[in-house]
């Protein structure tokens, strides 16, 4: 009896590691990955097309975001990697102000970079684009007017 134990034991292990195995991408698959930043969540999907069109939100990454710095900081991670055109790429944002969603979006797509080709994550790790930025907004304190802004002092 303590052998079938013994083989039980064994299987469970086999399937843990297939399940590790299938979190991988398939070469020449689409994949997800998520990203966040403040309050916002960004989901971003990666197909492997020679578009290289990015939309957010069923509209143009111009359109939703038409600052050209909000843009830069979006393709930082396919300028790194030098995958610009390589790739169409969905994303889904919600929550949050628009410096946050941006943000969201640039780790979203680093992760599912990172995800996609392998050799691509040490580039990104190196300039932090892998990291979740935690920062989080400060609470109102009591008889404060913000987190750290106070009444103005009138002595009469």
């Amino acid at each position: 009896m303590a052998e079938i134990k013994d083989n039980k034991k064994i299987k469970t292990d086999t399937k843990r590691r297939k399940s590790k195995a299938a979190n991988k991408a398939k070469p020449g698959k689409e994949c997800w990955a998520t990203g966040k930043r403040k309050e916002a969540i960004a989901r971003v999907k990666l197909i492997p097309q020679n578009k290289g069109s990015i939309v957010v939100n069923h509209r143009p990454m111009e359109d939703y975001f038409p600052l050209f710095r909000w843009q830069k900081l979006i393709k930082q991670p396919l300028v790194l990697t030098n995958s610009l055109n390589r790739y169409e790429i969905v994303v889904n944002v919600k929550g949050g102000g628009v410096s946050g969603q941006v943000g969201a979006v640039r780790q979203g797509l680093s992760r599912v970079l990172a995800k996609a080709d392998s050799e691509l994550r040490p580039i990104l790790k190196k300039e932090g684009l892998l990291r979740r930025d935690s920062r989080q907004k400060e609470r109102k304190k009591y008889g404060q007017r913000g987190a750290r802004a106070k009444f103005q002092f009138t002595k009469r």
